[in-house]
């Protein structure tokens, strides 16, 4: 990515908010990232031109974040928020800003539909694999700010026991997500349906269930496996729900791709928050009983991107980029399956 093309993205990107028509999010600075990244930047540009019509402007900050804990989850400051971290980010190294606030914001990874910590994730890449560039700061900052001003908990997990001698079943990320329970009311918007889940009797416990992870290692492998598992049930489930269940595969992902660049103690508690994103995507959004999963027609992974990119929705590039990450982790077809599947639902 070094010929430039993902900083001009990000020049042009950087003028809009972050969300837009109230608060659907502004999927540009990932889905820019995601093309870029697999080799598709001659089409950048003319997918922005068709894309940045419907953005917003960048809202400007009014005041200081002074008292960061009270203004978490605060959307009416998301312009203070922006420059809170435009400073921050102007003033320390960006993995030590990163460090700082990721174990702050964490529990918080539900904000805005889970796309806080995904453009987190993305930024986090273009960081980490490519020279540190101003653009890509300011979209780190952006991605930081917009995680903060949405921030929001998914309910009961901050009484999570992530005691591993805790006197209770745990099972793996396999056995706890096929038993995470559906809410009766699938109905409306994400914030009202993630506002069901404390009414929902089995929800606590099932999110209990999960074998907390007691190394680095074992967080990192449970990351791998909870992306599979949730891409494998993109094809069970995917038609209920095509967009908005593609957030219980690429979140778990951006926290996955966010781990070389963190302290190795908070990759635990990563996991854990991980797993509370995408149990609580499945149970708003999937229905009780799949279906068989569909027949793709085989391509390569390269393919199945090319086919994502010309496709052009935000959503179907994004599942792709998070598919062909977790098919070379695990050399599962399926999930470049579940890629086209998404192709043919949005």
């Amino acid at each position: 990515m070094s010929d430039g093309i993902l900083d001009e993205a990000y020049e042009r990107l950087h003028r809009t908010g972050p969300e837009y028509e109230g608060w659907l999010s502004n999927h540009g600075p990932m889905a820019v990232e995601a093309l870029t990244r697999h080799g598709h930047q001659q089409r950048v540009h003319r997918w922005l031109d068709g894309y940045l019509g419907r953005l917003d402007e960048l809202p400007r900050g009014r005041h200081p974040i002074d008292d960061w804990r009270t203004a978490l989850g605060d959307a009416k400051r998301a312009g203070d928020w922006l420059a809170h971290f435009d400073r921050e980010l102007r003033e320390h190294p960006w993995r030590e800003v990163l460090g700082t606030w990721w174990p702050r914001l964490l529990p918080g990874i539900a904000a805005g539909a889970t796309h806080g910590v995904i453009r987190v994730g993305h930024a986090v890449r273009a960081l980490e694999s490519d020279d540190t560039t101003p653009h890509r700061i300011t979209e780190l900052a952006q991605a930081l700010g917009y995680w903060a001003a949405r921030w929001q908990p998914v309910p009961g997990a901050d009484r999570l026991v992530a005691d591993p001698t805790a006197e209770r079943e745990q099972v793996d990320v396999d056995a706890a997500l096929a038993g995470v329970p559906r809410i009766d009311d699938q109905s409306g918007g994400v914030r009202d349906r993630l506002g069901r889940l404390a009414r929902v009797p089995r929800w606590e416990p099932a999110l209990a269930a999960l074998r907390p992870a007691r190394t680095p290692a074992e967080a990192q492998r449970g990351l791998t496996t909870l992306v599979h598992r949730a891409g494998l049930n993109y094809l069970r489930y995917g038609h209920a729900s095509p967009v908005m269940l593609v957030h219980a595969v690429t979140a778990p992902t951006a926290v996955l791709r966010t781990l070389p660049a963190l302290d190795r103690a908070l990759w635990a508690p990563s996991l854990a928050a991980a797993w509370a994103a995408t149990a609580a995507m499945t149970s708003v959004y999937a229905p009780t009983d799949g279906i068989a999963p569909p027949t793709v027609t085989a391509a390569t992974p390269a393919e199945v991107f090319a086919r994502a990119a010309r496709h052009g929705d935000e959503h179907v590039v994004k599942l792709a980029d998070a598919a062909l990450d977790a098919h070379a982790a695990t050399g599962d077809e399926r999930l470049l399956t579940a890629a086209g599947y998404a192709g043919q639902l949005i």
